[in-house]
């Protein structure tokens, strides 16, 4: 992914941090200059971002090693300014599972809390007056260090628990709401609160701290990205993929010039083509590789066309194919039936069929 750093991987999970990360660490230096800190100050609270978004990995690990249980891959863990994002191919579908997978995240910083909770002094501190507390709790030390990571893991989840999408409690909210009402419902509810809470966050960030901000716009674009993706979903269970194949579309040799495929673009609405020899498919060329070369017309699409692709067999579910497009971010597939070639499924088709559906219902 562009604008991203790997850190490693964990069980085959690339873990990743984006470059805007750095902008959290220069905000929490400018804060503390702003205050008078010191540098030994400044460098203890980088230290600590940088340890809390360890422990961020770690909940995200919580979430992708048990939904690996459930046979779901994760294809990355990203460390945002905002907090850290697993990457899931999808939810599970059953309630239960979704608990367990949705829970498993804010357990990890409960376990991380219990440890600190055993070194930090807590008999300490509460032996203190208000006035000794704040020039103690100031002072840079290795048991404040310990007593503000354990407070920030306990605010995580406190945080992450908030019944409300798409954070772990509104997933929580959903999976308990699916037993008596299904998924499409639950989701519009939990998705609903979400969107809620976004725009409280919203408010709140003009007036007190922009960060909020930041946080109500992936609350509310996160929120109404899950329910799309779930009433999509409910819309396609029961159809085949044969139901929305394109099967008036051209078929190319390996040896047509890349001129001839840029007239076909401008002469239809294709954009996207099966290359074929003989009776064997062996190849797909697509939009972006045609637009990528079009200064070099004479090509032979053989030349640029893509070998490694996935063809969808008719009777596949199409919402195998939603999962596929949203899991390989790519969107034409030849289909087949009985073995041989009956047309193409694409993105642009499988939309109209859902808007079609969904006009249907209305």
């Amino acid at each position: 992914m562009k604008g991203t750093l790997k850190l490693g991987s964990v069980s085959g999970i690339k873990i990743e941090v984006h470059w805007t990360f750095t902008l959290l660490l220069v905000w929490v230096a400018f804060i503390e200059v702003k205050a008078g800190a010191d540098l030994t100050r400044i460098l203890i609270n980088e230290a600590l971002i940088l340890v809390l978004f360890g422990c961020v990995v770690l909940h995200e690990l919580g979430h992708a090693l048990t939904a690996k249980r459930f046979n779901i891959k994760t294809k990355n863990i990203l460390l945002l300014p905002i907090g850290g994002v697993a990457s899931l191919e999808k939810m599970p579908d059953k309630p239960g599972q979704e608990l367990l997978v949705a829970i498993a995240g804010p357990a990890v910083n409960v376990v991380i809390a219990f440890l600190l909770a055993l070194v930090v002094p807590f008999k300490y501190y509460l032996g203190l007056s208000a006035t000794e507390m704040t020039e103690v709790l100031y002072t840079p030390s290795l048991p404040n260090f310990l007593l503000y990571l354990f407070t920030a893991n306990i605010m995580l989840v406190v945080f992450n628990l908030i019944p409300a999408f798409p954070m772990d409690g509104g997933r929580v909210l959903r999976a308990l709401l699916s037993y008596r009402l299904g998924r499409v419902k639950a989701t519009k509810i939990a998705s609903g609160i979400g969107q809620t809470l976004a725009v409280v966050f919203f408010v709140l960030g003009f007036l007190y701290n922009p960060f909020l901000i930041l946080i109500a716009l992936f609350i509310f674009f996160g929120a109404y990205a899950e329910n799309q993706m779930v009433q999509r979903t409910s819309l396609l269970k029961g159809h085949l993929v044969k139901e929305a194949t394109l099967t008036n579309i051209t078929i190319l040799s390996p040896v047509n010039s890349l001129q001839e495929v840029i007239d076909l673009l401008l002469t239809s609405t294709e954009k996207d083509f099966i290359v074929r020899d003989k009776d064997e498919i062996v190849g797909i060329i697509a939009y972006k590789d045609i637009i990528k070369n079009a200064n070099t017309p004479c090509t032979l699409v053989k030349e640029i066309m893509q070998k490694h692709f996935r063809t969808v067999d008719a009777s596949a579910s199409l919402t195998e194919v939603l999962e596929m497009i949203g899991r390989e971010k790519h969107g034409f597939y030849p289909v087949i039936e009985n073995g041989k070639l009956i047309g193409a499924i694409d993105q642009v088709n499988l939309s109209e069929f859902i808007l079609l559906k969904s006009a249907s219902l209305n």
